[in-house]
């Protein structure tokens, strides 16, 4: 048979047709119990394509080699083949055999994917390398480019699926390879895959078949994302996450929620890079980007049904994650501030300010050589509102009060928001890392604060958000967020009580401490006390037993609490002799409990090494002092 009738052409293209509208429409609508009838349909349509085309093959004479048919199973992997014999060997992809084969290996192509999606990976496998043994046969050329990397795409993401990182790896980079060399020495716009089994008349313009192009190559690029972050890769994934971003908004082909959260998680690993200008402009692209998935349905809507329930519950869900997101960046922002502008007692380093200050007009010249050299996301529609979101808050490290409580207002502000969708009341654990994150938006803008009054109010304000649930917290059910709890709210204390001996000091130059200074000197004293035991406590077994041995997350919190108990009762004020020796001998058991636990597990020693030091040092003082107040005591009798 010389070739294919007219007639007989035309029913192979309706058939096609009729396969991918079972295939991409009417699955949709599958029953439950019958979930892949649609796809298994469209399966009989591709294999009466396939047998149409073998038989013309047969007919033809065509015998160059190659794949014999779409049932024979490789017995290994293959290694692909390299890029120059791809572009250089084989039937021309414009000449009749090379046609042929590439309709051929396309149908092998879509029996491997439909094969896939019916999770009958095997089989999926077998028929995507019978198209890639077919495609062996030709040279890559604009009639089978994109049928070279779209089967590559599916191979690595097969791979994937199983683990096999590395074979994954090796499909898709020769598919990027492959679009890469080809858009060089070529560029022409491919023939699609579709385009194989279409009538003349219907025949995609040179701008459909370039945005389908592109799409392909943009799909090798967010596979390629994923394995590098699989591999460990996360400067390259980020690179390739970026570019994907950013394809899919050229294209137009994108969820705008789901592209909103995928960018809001790229700006997290820029802001651990401190990246900070690449992590607002995700974030900002994020929020706006979020808002063409339009408004949150109501609520109150009259007779909603599931699927819009669910809708407006995903939305809620994913602008609240988005928020999350934008409250780590604000958190981050003033937490590195904090550490590049702190002296060796954690304060405000005012010479090393000025002297940051004095280099910040440098610094805002590079940023806008940034801005220049970064790939923006962004369209004509969008461009201008991203810019006018980024410049609600600076990608700078703040140097003083003013800058830090600009960029504190607007983390607080998205803690409002987040906070309304994951309420205590069903997301108990995302609730207290946001009020966590407040907390510590809190601590850094008390950190830029000179008022010492204003900056114990700040502190006051994490009390009043954490103690309450820190107190009602089942601790069966959530004993680890509670002990974060008890560990924050000792330290908040803790701080509280330096500042108000800060302004003791400052009183004392000039007359006595009064009876209220005191009482609140000790109330702070003995709270910051009370959570570091409350903390320790929960370490013991069921029976009261304290652990003989530390675990590794527990080791440093743990020592720290028992050196901070053991400050707290050696500084509480006290007239009473009595209450005076029962503190120093509960701080001496504490610092004698860090020292003995080191020695006897050496390997505790460099995770408290300050904390140790001073310990040794109190076991020696301590009994002095102790021996000494005994003496006053037995003579005052």
């Amino acid at each position: 048979m010389a070739s294919l009738s007219s007639d007989e052409w035309i029913a192979i293209c309706d058939k096609f047709t009729n396969a991918q509208n079972l295939t991409e429409v009417k699955s949709r609508n599958d029953p439950e119990n019958d979930p892949y009838h649609s796809k298994y349909k469209a399966r009989d349509l591709l294999r009466e394509i396939h047998c149409s085309l073998k038989s013309f093959e047969a007919g033809d004479g065509d015998e160059d080699g190659g794949a014999q048919g779409g049932d024979q199973r490789p017995t290994e992997q293959p290694i692909d083949g390299q890029l120059e014999e791809l572009f250089e060997q084989g039937f021309g992809g414009d000449s009749p055999t090379g046609l042929r084969t590439a309709k051929l290996a396309a149908v092998e192509y879509y029996l491997g994917v439909n094969h896939v999606d019916t999770e009958e990976l095997s089989a999926g496998q077998e028929h995507l390398m019978n198209c890639m043994k077919l495609l062996e046969r030709c040279r890559v050329s604009t009639e089978n480019v994109s049928l070279f990397i779209h089967v590559r795409n599916q191979l690595g993401i097969l791979w994937a699926g199983r683990e096999e990182i590395d074979t994954a790896q090796g499909y898709l980079e020769t598919a990027e390879a492959i679009y890469l060399r080809y858009m060089k020495e070529d560029g022409s716009p491919p023939t699609d895959l579709v385009e194989y089994f279409t009538t003349n008349e219907k025949l995609m313009t040179h701008q459909e078949k370039n945005k389908k192009f592109e799409l392909a190559y943009t799909h090798t690029m967010y596979y390629l994302a994923q394995v590098y972050q699989n591999l460990g890769q996360t400067e390259r994934a980020a690179t390739y996450c970026h570019s994907t971003l950013q394809r899919q908004l050229q294209l137009g082909q994108f969820s705008p929620i789901e592209w909103a959260l995928n960018a809001a998680t790229l700006s997290q690993y820029y802001i651990t890079k401190g990246q900070y200008m690449e992590g607002r402009h995700c974030l900002s692209a994020a929020t706006v980007i979020a808002g063409l998935a339009g408004d949150v349905p109501s609520e109150a809507a009259a007779q909603e049904s599931e699927i819009e329930s669910e809708r407006r519950d995903q939305l809620r869900q994913k602008r609240a994650e988005i928020a999350r997101c934008w409250i780590k960046y604000c958190r981050i922002l003033l937490e590195d501030a904090k550490k590049a502008l702190e002296n060796d007692i954690g304060e405000l380093d005012t010479d090393l300010q000025d002297e940051m200050k004095t280099r910040r007009r440098l610094e805002v010249e590079e940023e806008e050589k940034g801005r220049k050299s970064a790939v923006l996301f962004g369209s004509e529609d969008t461009f201008d509102s991203i810019a006018s979101l980024e410049e609600k808050v600076s990608c700078l490290l703040p140097l003083d009060f003013d800058e830090a409580r600009n960029v504190f207002l607007v983390g607080q502000n998205y803690v409002t928001q987040a906070k309304e969708y994951f309420q205590m009341d069903g997301y108990v654990t995302d609730h207290v890392e946001i009020l966590q994150d407040h907390s510590a938006l809190f601590r850094t803008l008390a950190f830029f604060e000179e008022d010492t009054e204003r900056r114990c109010k700040m502190h006051k304000r994490r009390v009043d958000m954490l103690e309450t649930i820190c107190l009602e917290l089942n601790s069966q059910y959530y004993l680890m967020i509670r002990r974060q709890l008890m560990f924050e709210l000792a330290e908040i204390y803790n701080e509280m009580m330096d500042l108000k001996l800060t302004l003791a000091n400052r009183q004392a130059d000039t007359q006595s401490l009064d009876s209220h200074t005191i009482k609140k000197f000790n109330s702070l004293c003995s709270a910051s006390a009370k959570y570091f035991q409350m903390f320790l406590d929960s370490l013991r077994s069921p029976d009261g037993k304290f652990p003989e041995h530390l675990e590794e997350e527990v080791l440093r919190p743990a020592l720290v609490a028992r050196f901070r108990v053991a400050r707290m009762h050696s500084r509480l004020i006290c007239s009473l002799p009595h209450s005076q020796l029962d503190n120093l001998n509960n701080s001496l058991e504490n610092y004698k409990y860090v020292v003995q636990y080191c020695e006897a597990h050496p390997e505790a020693a460099s995770v408290v090494t300050s904390e140790l030091e001073l310990s040794k040092e109190m076991v020696g003082l301590l009994p002095l002092k102790i021996n000494r107040l005994k003496a006053r005591m037995a003579a005052n009798n």
